[in-house]
């Protein structure tokens, strides 16, 4: 009890100290000009499942994920697969120009684990064709002063270990995924010193195991998604060793962990429910993953809430597995670097559910998330832009677990299939508030080392299918070529990262009216695509149809002027 209250004490002082007065929160209003640190570094992001394609290409395994889009309809919106995605696997060269002309320091990117090995398993079979995509793709950004930052497990486990063992149900995974990480870390860790093992498990779990909408497509209440996280978190602990143990001597590299939390605020910060609340929301949130790597085991209110209700529900054990002594030990402290990504934020207030629902992470959490009709909305249907969010929530992480260098791993905004128009003035005020409050929170005292926005290019948005532009740059994903186009903030990012910050109103004024300039002349060209297709189209198939006929028709013509002679 002592404990949770500790924690409770450390969240309402994070909260407090930034609150000021309530209405409309005047503080966090103001913008904040000045420059980040020397060395900060700024980055795009993607996956390879998103953006990638070739999904069955050069020796590359079936991943969950191409079971489930391949496997009937209703799953993904317009029944859409990453078959071919953004056709990155054959786009190498062209992404890479794009991190060049946006002139970031790092590239975070995600291996395939299938592309890799096919069966999933290291001592069947190594797919050496996908070594070299990979060997080359981090050459080839290493060459153009690129870092690469390297995510081992971004949601695509190979199928194989779904069908024979139930994916991440069952505790082998862990040391199958020790043995991937491995070979990663033995074949590109010479030139890769940032390594993230699982990025946002919360939702892959949540999503995969608990609601069915994601792959592998089970609904599993209130078990599933717990199991699969308890393994998740032994097999980062497990690659974290190993790298420790066999490559960190050589290699000098860092291995962090990637976790997704939106930010929970109290809809009454002067009733002690919905504090509490709001502390929950984040520690089912965060913490599930957190904790255990950076206090040794899951959140009291976690263990409590889950622990009770099991009860309640007439179980004999918790549906919240347990970490023995020796487990706690050996996950404690395997993180170099905290990897942070966040979108938006929510109001939390109490809510008492039923034991007698039945289990569920919802029910579980004994809470209810709610917006603002006042805050911008993106055109998602969760999506909204609450800038001083960011900062609360990267206060809290700091407080919370003990100082840790934090990188900014997700970042950003999606845009609805619908909206084509590439000045996405939206996109540019959402950057403008949420790296100005990290850089807030930087001078709050938070050790933030990194920056990567979300995302690269406009790609597979997993159940939501093409629906959902998060890119920088517009994808066509219709034209078979699948053309890059640059959005008005590709130009007012770049802005941001040249000058490392805000320098001044002015300047930071008319970055806005200078990148708006830009995408006109891009959407002109966006606009004459389908004539630029047909055109091609043309080249391609009529031009050598009409070209093959002539031949034919000379070839007989010929032959009837040599039998008309003879």
């Amino acid at each position: 009890m002592k404990q949770v209250q500790a924690v409770t004490l450390c969240w309402v002082l994070v909260l407090v100290s930034r609150l000021g007065a309530r209405d409309g929160f005047p503080e966090e209003a103001s913008f904040y000009y000045g420059n980040f640190p020397p060395g900060f570094s700024w980055g795009v992001g993607s996956s390879a499942y998103q953006t990638e394609g070739a999904w069955d290409q050069d020796g590359k395994g079936p991943s969950i994920w191409d079971a489930f889009t391949h496997s009937g309809k209703g799953k993904v919106l317009g029944d859409e697969t990453a078959d071919t995605a953004c056709d990155g696997y054959y786009k190498v060269q062209e992404d890479i120009a794009l991190l060049r002309e946006m002139n970031v320091s790092h590239y975070r990117f995600s291996l395939s684990w299938p592309r890799l090995l096919p069966t999933g398993i290291r001592a069947e079979q190594v797919n050496k064709k996908g070594i070299r995509f990979y060997s080359d793709l981090i050459d080839a950004l290493l060459k153009s002063n690129v870092t690469p930052i390297v995510t081992l497990y971004h949601w695509d486990l190979p199928q194989l270990l779904q069908v024979k063992y139930g994916g991440w149900q069952n505790a082998s995974m862990t040391s199958y995924f020790s043995d991937y990480a491995d070979l990663c870390f033995e074949a590109f860790g010479d030139r890769v010193k940032h390594w993230i093992t699982f990025s946002d498990p919360r939702a892959m779990v949540e999503k995969g195991y608990e609601t069915g909408r994601h792959a592998p497509g089970l609904k599993l209440h209130g078990t599933g998604m717990y199991k699969a996280a308890h393994h998740i978190i032994k097999a980062h602990a497990q690659a974290w060793h190993s790298y420790r143990k066999k490559w960190r001597n050589k290699q000098q590299g860092l291995v962090g962990i990637s976790l997704n939390c939106d930010w929970g605020e109290p809809v009454d910060i002067d009733n002690p429910r919905d504090v509490e609340a709001a502390e929950r929301y984040l520690q089912f949130c965060l913490g599930w993953f957190a904790n255990p790597i950076y206090a040794g085991d899951y959140p009291e209110v976690m263990k409590d809430h889950i622990g009770r209700k099991s009860e309640e529900q007439g179980l004999d054990i918790s549906r919240l597995p347990e970490f023995s002594l020796q487990e706690k030990s050996y996950i404690k402290g395997t993180s170099d670097f905290l990897g942070l990504g966040h979108f938006t934020t929510r109001y939390i207030t109490e809510r008492n559910y039923p034991s007698r629902q039945g289990p569920s992470y919802q029910n579980d959490r004994d809470l209810i998330e709610l917006i603002d009709p006042n805050w911008p909305d993106l055109g998602s249907n969760w999506l909204y832009s609450v800038p001083w969010g960011f900062r609360r929530l990267l206060n809290f992480a700091q407080t919370q677990y003990g100082d840790p260098p934090i990188y900014v791993t997700e970042n950003g905004a999606s845009q609805k299939e619908h909206c084509t128009q590439l000045c996405d003035e939206w996109r540019i005020q959402y950057l403008k508030g949420y790296i100005n409050e990290m850089l807030k929170a930087i001078k709050d005292g938070a050790n933030i080392k990194g920056y990567t926005s979300w995302s690269l290019l406009d790609k597979f948005e997993w159940e939501k299918g093409y629906t959902d532009r998060y890119g920088f740059y517009y994808v066509e994903f219709n034209v078979r070529n699948k053309p890059r186009y640059p959005k008005a903030s590709v130009q007012y990012y770049k802005k941001i990262i040249t000058a490392n910050g805000f320098p001044n109103p002015r300047e930071v004024e008319s970055w806005h009216f200078e990148a708006l300039e830009t995408c006109s002349i891009n959407n002109q060209l966006l606009a004459a695509e389908p004539l630029l297709s047909h055109m091609h189209m043309v080249s391609e198939i009529v031009v050598p149809t009409v070209c093959t006929l002539c031949t034919l028709i000379a070839a007989l013509l010929l032959m009837l002027l040599l039998r008309s002679q003879s």
